[in-house]
């Protein structure tokens, strides 16, 4: 009954962040959402006996992941941005992106597993700054951030009885993610080139929902997952773009489908 619980409270967060999707990325992603687990779930139902009887007494185990993420940010602007004259609001915008990774899975007990999944994850982040000039006009300055971050995330995964070929699940845990394209040292030549940088070290606390569909040769697994920064990744400089920040912190939804 817990785990349903807890599923159900992360359907709400899930959806709130959908909440803030245009209308085809929403469409699309829950279409291709129901017509995946709709297809696995008839499958897994199928009368017989159960697949892979064996396969979760296994001590270790192995697979990979592909995954579609929406990089994003929790931004804390500085709470009186009277100061700089011309700036009036500071938002940011999400990107879609993907991921790679190698799944290890260690049983720890009937119910729990220790999961470790280093991978790539690349995607885009947009803040936004709206300027208005002394002619009344406002315009939309944009600093997009790309980012290529290697994940190292321990995890650990708390899973319901099997029900004839599928079993839910819930998953909690922390991530450190470096990026490999960090541009927190690069030089700006000019105000017209002015970079929104960050640090390249990102810790995350995750926590995510799943299902496992049990196959006659494998398990097909697919998971909804949240990653929240805890550290501040801007990197502080004398210009509007930085000072005018208090804090920005990393906030990442991704969809994983894993073959194990």
């Amino acid at each position: 009954m817990v785990i349903y619980n807890i599923l159900a409270i992360f359907a709400f967060h899930f959806s709130e962040t959908l909440h803030g999707m245009n209308r085809l990325k929403k469409l699309t992603i829950v279409l291709c959402l129901t017509l995946i687990s709709g297809s696995l779930f008839s499958q897994s139902l199928s009368f017989g006996v159960p697949n892979l009887l064996k396969y979760d007494k296994q001590l270790l185990h192995f697979g990979f992941l592909i995954g579609y993420n929406q990089f994003d940010f929790r931004i804390a602007p500085k709470s009186d941005l009277a100061e700089y004259d011309s700036l009036m609001v500071i938002n940011t915008a999400s990107l879609s992106g993907f991921n790679l990774g190698i799944v290890t899975n260690l049983r720890m007990g009937k119910y729990f597993d220790l999961r470790f999944i280093p991978g790539l994850s690349f995607g885009d982040r947009i803040v936004n700054y709206t300027i208005l000039y002394s002619n009344n006009s406002r315009l939309v300055t944009r600093k997009n951030i790309e980012s290529v971050y290697l994940d190292l995330p321990l995890l650990v995964k708390f899973k319901s009885s099997r029900m004839h070929n599928i079993r839910a699940y819930v998953v909690g845990g922390v991530q450190y993610s470096l990026d490999l394209i960090s541009a927190a040292k690069k030089k700006n030549n000019t105000n017209n080139e002015i970079v929104l940088k960050l640090y390249p070290n990102d810790f995350q606390a995750q926590v995510g929902v799943g299902a496992d569909f049990y196959f006659t040769y494998f398990k097909f697994s697919t998971e909804l997952k949240m990653s929240f920064g805890l550290n501040n990744l801007l990197v502080k400089e004398d210009n509007i773009y930085s000072q005018s920040v208090q804090s920005l912190k990393s906030k990442i939804l991704q969809i994983s489908f894993m073959f194990e």
